[in-house]
C-alpha cells in the first residue's frame, strides 16, 4: 500500500496545495508534520519572502 504523500501529484492538485499553504500560513513551529511536503515547501518559501524586508531608511543626526 502506498502512502498518499508519496504518490505523484498532478499540476492542479499541487497548485491547490500551494494556494492553501499561502492562505493558511503559520510559523514553522506551528506546522504539523502530517501536512503534505508541498505545503511545507510553500510555507518555507513564504518564510524567505517575509524575511526579505524592505530596506529601512537610516537618518543621520547633524547639528545644523
Amino acid at each position: 500500500m502506498t502512502s498518499p504523500v508519496s504518490t505523484e501529484l498532478d499540476l492542479i492538485e499541487e497548485l491547490r496545495l500551494r494556494r492553501w499553504a499561502r492562505e493558511h500560513y503559520v510559523p514553522s513551529s506551528r506546522r504539523l508534520p502530517s501536512w503534505h511536503p508541498v505545503v511545507h515547501e510553500e510555507m518555507s518559501k513564504k518564510d524567505l519572502e517575509m524575511g526579505v524586508a524592505e530596506p529601512t531608511p537610516v537618518f543621520a543626526l547633524t547639528d545644523c
